[in-house]
This record gives C-alpha cells, structure tokens and sequence, in this order.
C-alpha cells in the first residue's frame, strides 16, 4: 500500500506545475524566441494576460543564440519605492508592469558592432497623444534612463537602442521636455568624457566640439538647428566607429561599445527634440 501511495504522489506532483510558475506560463517570462540572422523574436508571456511581442535587432552579431542573451522578464510591483527611485521622473503603468532583463552570460561567447536595437509591442497599453509612455533603460539595479528612439500604434510600441545590454521597461515619464533634452545631452558629455581615452584624440576633439553646439543651439530655443547638428553629430559617430571611436561589445565586458553608446544616445535625443518641434516650441 505505501509504494502505491508513493507512485500516486509521484504522479501527481509531476503533473503540478512548477513552484511559481503558472500553466501557459514560461518561469522566465519568455516564449516562442527564434533568431534569424542577425535578429531575434520572442514573446513576454506573464500572469494576468500580460506581455508583449519584442523584437532586438544586431547591425553586425557573431555569436548570437537565444541561450546567449540572457532573456528573461518578470513582473514587477510598480509602487515598489527601491524600483520608482531608480527612474528619472514619472511612474510604473499598472497594465504593463514589467522588467526585461537582458544579461548575456560572460561565457556566452555573444559579440556585437555597433548598436542593438529593442522594439517592444504590448496590447496591454494603448498610445494617446501626447504620449507620456518611454522605453527605459538601466545597469542591472542602476538608474533608468530614457532611450526611446520611437513610439508607435498597434495598441503601444517603443524602440530603442543600446551599446550594451542591462534591464528594459515601459514608464510614464512626467518631465518637460527640456529637462528630458537637458539630462540626454548631460549623458552624451558624460560617454564622451568617461572613453576620452580609448577615443583618437583628433576625433574626440571634433565631437566636443559638436557637442557645445548642440547644447547652446537647444538652450537657445533654436530646435530645428539643433536637429540638425544632432544629425550631423550621429553621421560623424557612424563615420568614425571602429576607426577613430571603439564599437564593439561582447560577453566577457571588457570591450566598451562607444560607438554603439554614443549613436544610441545621440538617436534618443533626436526624438526628445523631434517632440519638443511638434509642439511648436
């Protein structure tokens, strides 16, 4: 009678789901993640019906598989004090209150030029304009930064790039706009003046250069000048990574993809700007 019983536990505790996890439900949050090229797919699967359809997209990735990303989400209390004093301002929506977490394992054997882009499409949000809705950024238990490249329809859509990879969500971002630009420019001075020396010096100097322009053409108010330096600033980035400005990244982190850090910024900037012309300011 005891082995029967035994067999009958055995049973049935291999037919439960796992602790923590829910049927239909990945442990890791993550489904369906297919690589093709230098591209990768994957679903947010999470409790309560929510996730979203994500894509990353590599310029150039050597090494790329699905076990070398790292992927994984989870969800996330957005009233969490810890989690709220990490972003920049605003709030965590309660219909998507999820972290992507991206973390290739150093062993992987995953490398990377240039940038890697993040495009996130959730129902679970829905895109009213003005839209307050950014897509984040941070080092793992760092502060968040804004990194939205560009929003969309489809219920909501964000993208993004990044010369590395770190944890990713979706937040309510309440600054004015020129505190937003303000703090991005504040960020493209800081890459520059943290790789000086892994910059050619002739370049670095051409880009400090750059870099005053565009800040005293947008404090002046003079947007669509500005616009235009910051385009040309990302095309002399473009003509100089990995021949003046270092873009590669990969899993032992001992490369800094400044190139990569650098044109990330530099685009997110482009759409704070781009909104602050669309308001006519």
């Amino acid at each position: 009678m005891s082995r029967i019983l035994a067999s009958l536990a055995l049973v049935l505790t291999a037919a439960l789901p796992a602790a923590g996890q829910l049927p239909g439900v990945p442990l890791n949050g993550i489904a369906n993640a297919t690589v093709s090229g230098n591209t990768v797919s994957f679903n947010i699967v999470l409790p309560g019906d929510i996730g979203a359809d994500a894509t990353l997209s590599f310029e150039n990735a050597v090494g790329l598989t699905v076990a070398n990303l790292g992927l994984s989400a989870r969800l996330i209390n957005p009233l969490d004090p810890e989690l709220l004093a990490r972003l920049p301002g605003g709030t965590i929506p309660v219909t998507f209150p999820v972290l992507l977490r991206i973390e290739p394992p150093r062993t992987g054997g995953l490398s990377f030029s240039g940038i890697v882009s993040l495009e996130l499409h959730t129902h679970n949000l829905q895109l009213v304009i003005p839209c307050p809705l950014r897509l984040l950024d941070a080092p793992l238990g760092g502060p968040f930064e804004d990194i939205t490249a560009g929003i969309g329809t489809g219920s909501y859509r964000a993208r993004g790039s990044a010369g590395g990879f770190s944890e990713f969500l979706i937040a309510v971002d309440i600054r004015p706009v020129d505190q937003v630009i303000a703090a991005k420019l504040d960020r493209l001075d800081q890459i520059l003046a943290d790789n000086a020396s892994s910059i050619t010096p002739s370049v670095q100097a051409n880009l400090a250069a750059r870099m005053t322009t565009i800040r005293a053409d947008a404090q002046h108010g003079s947007t669509q000048t500005a616009i235009q330096d910051v385009n040309d600033f990302l095309a002399y980035v473009q003509q100089k990574s990995g021949n003046g400005i270092p873009n590669v990244w990969r899993s032992a982190r001992d490369l800094v993809d400044v190139g990569g850090l650098l044109r990330s910024e530099t685009m997110t900037l482009q759409f704070s700007l781009g909104l602050k012309s669309d308001q006519g300011l």
